[in-house]
């Protein structure tokens, strides 16, 4: 595994104009060569800062941020602040044309990248062989996948999740560039690792392979002066010959407790009495007993609850009153129809009523997600929820039960809310969430964190980016910040891995040894910051020459990503069976590391199930 150094990498911006004849200046980056144009081998990868004008869909926190403290009020001095007004409609922008990296030329930054769609390869029914076997292209200019719901339902359950297709193989001469979101959630593992436990296959849609990749902990170094690390790594597939797999992987910075910003925590949480199971509020009550013991005298914490209305039941109270906040909990009783509009309205009226500029600012649904709205749609909702993650108001989720859990509402929620989508499936998992990972699931250290990674089409023939199919970003969207994209906490670490395949005959020339460039590009927490661009290069040198001799983290990754590829019936699994991947994992898993122990229980509990049989039935 390697972890890059960096220098400055020069840009120059463009000035344009959009509206309606209406004139205004927006600045952008072009690229220039982010390596030296001789063929030393180097380890050094120049980095980029940029600063650009905050997008204009953005009012700056000063226009609404911004109160007056009542120093004698009790409590002490939090702000009285008005409710942030809906944003303006965006004025229209025209984007210039960006220029690309060219691996063909020595004149890197000289060729303008032309707007096109990506190249995706049609999903084939059988196991690919060589790198031309089962690769035909076809055109498809959203870079999407059908999506449809898959509901689970019988006379006891009605549980819903989103299928978002599988991605497919992209030849690289066509489309060299693989934009995505970051995603840190991990909902979807501990909803398939429940199922499993209770002698089940998770249902196939519910099965996000980043999610499942990203519960575990890679163990990457840590960043020194910057909000993450990157660390970039390859391996020869250990199933398929002709296969290779590319692993990036993030490390966020750590904080300590007295380090992290003080923190402003609203819990919305669902009282109806579809929340009455024991999996349920009461777990969800447990869960948040967990927290109060992390507080801090200067936090302070709201309890909201919802059914068929909503209520405060603890308004702002600061966390040395970690008795009256206890009492709160305790008085939660499940009750009523589930009306989350309202809910939702008075979890933000607490949450602005404590804000604190330079504090986490974060709303905390608690639910199994089976809720009407009310008179407001649920497009209303998210938008509202958007609003004011835009402000500095971020909103997590963490689901609770199943038999009626609406997976897909509770991922949205998260989504627009610049937060993180989460499942408890027992007590142990509330407190990894609330004790031993309280900074990652509270604090935010980089927001909008986009990744694009760009092979190199003399050594990439084709690749395919394993799950986060619902977070694609338009590779043109990559420097457009007024397009969303995921958040990291303090600690946390992303990993993303790409499947390969390699032009049999090695390339010549200056650039010969790269294979592909990694672009990172993200926001500080809050409400409104100027975005940072860095970009690192993965090299043939960085390429191990077998998965025996690549890290374990990266053999974790993928045996972990395999086993979720099997899950979701993916057609790129086929001909891998448990068996094999059994043994694989075994050959490198630590008897001593509870979530290593962990899964391999499950693959054999999966083995047992049958999930290879399965595989092509999608």
């Amino acid at each position: 595994m390697y972890q890059y150094t960096t220098r400055t990498i020069l840009l120059s911006s463009v000035v344009f104009l959009y509206g309606c004849g209406h004139q205004n200046k927006r600045t952008l980056p072009l690229e220039t060569p982010s390596f030296p144009a001789d063929d030393k081998d180097s380890e050094t990868v120049e980095e980029e800062e940029e600063t650009v004008t905050p997008r204009s869909a953005k009012p700056k926190k000063s226009e609404h941020l911004r109160g007056q403290v009542d120093k004698n009020k009790a409590g002490g001095g939090r702000p009285q602040l008005e409710p942030p007004r809906e944003p303006e409609p965006s004025p229209q922008v025209i984007y210039p044309v960006e220029t690309e990296l060219d691996f063909e030329s020595i004149d890197i930054a000289g060729e303008l990248a032309k707007p096109q769609g990506s190249l995706l390869l049609e999903r084939s029914s059988q196991s690919f062989g060589s790198a031309s076997a089962n690769i035909s292209p076809s055109f498809d200019q959203s870079k999407q996948q059908k999506i449809h719901k898959q509901v689970e339902d019988s006379s006891q359950m009605t549980e819903e999740f989103t299928d978002y297709g599988i991605n497919p193989f992209v030849k690289a001469t066509k489309d060299k560039l693989s934009t995505f979101s970051i995603d840190v959630d991990t909902a979807s593992y501990t909803i398939g690792r429940r199922k499993l436990t209770e002698g089940f296959l998770p249902p196939y849609a519910s099965v996000r392979v980043e999610e499942y990749i990203n519960y575990f902990n890679y163990e990457y170094s840590a960043p020194q002066n910057e909000p993450f690390s990157v660390h970039l790594e390859g391996m020869p597939d250990p199933f398929r010959a002709e296969r290779h797999i590319l692993r990036v992987g993030l490390q966020g910075k750590e904080i300590t407790p007295t380090e992290r910003p003080s923190l402003r925590l609203t819990f919305l949480v669902d009282v109806s009495g579809s929340m009455s199971g024991q999996d349920k509020l009461p777990m969800a009550q447990r869960a948040m007993h967990l927290l109060v013991d992390t507080l801090r005298e200067d936090d302070s914490i709201s309890l909201v609850t919802y059914a068929s209305g909503s209520e405060v039941i603890l308004p702002p109270t600061y966390g040395d009153r970690k008795e009256e906040i206890r009492e709160a909990i305790d008085r939660l009783v499940a009750n009523g129809s589930t009306s989350m509009s309202s809910g939702v309205d008075l979890a933000y009226d607490m949450a602005w009523k404590s804000f604190k500029d330079g504090a986490e600012n974060r709303v905390v649904v608690l639910s199994d997600g089976d809720a009407n709205v009310g008179n407001t749609s649920w497009e209303d909702i998210l938008m509202h929820i958007k609003g004011y993650a835009d402000r500095g108001v971020t909103l997590s989720t963490i689901g609770f039960g199943m038999g009626n859990y609406k997976d897909t509402q509770m991922e949205q929620l998260a989504n627009k809310g610049d937060g993180n989508n989460y499942y408890i499936d027992s007590f142990d998992e509330a407190r990894r969430l609330f004790v031993d990972g309280f900074n990652q699931t509270m604090f935010t250290i980089a927001r909008d964190v986009k990744l694009q990674v760009e092979f190199n089409p003399s050594y990439v023939d084709s690749y395919r980016l394993i799950g986060y199919e619902n977070r694609d970003i338009a590779d043109q969207d990559f420097r457009n910040d007024r397009v969303d994209a995921g958040e990291i906490g303090a600690g946390h670490n992303v990993t993303a891995l790409y499947e390969l395949v390699l032009h049999d005959a090695k390339p010549q020339g200056l650039q010969a040894k790269d294979m592909a460039f990694v672009r990172v590009r993200y926001e500080q927490p809050g409400g409104d910051s100027n975005a940072v661009e860095r970009v690192w290069k993965f090299t043939e040198s960085d390429m191990a020459p077998s998965a025996k001799k690549s890290t374990k983290s990266l053999r974790l990754a993928y045996s972990v990503s395999v086993f979720a590829e099997i899950l979701r019936r993916s057609p790129h699994a086929i001909g891998i069976s448990m068996s094999e991947l059994i043994a694989f994992a075994n050959a490198f898993c630590d008897s001593g590391n509870k979530d290593e122990v962990q899964f391999l229980e499950l693959l054999a509990k999966a083995e047992e199930l049958g999930a290879s049989q399965f595989i092509s039935e999608r």
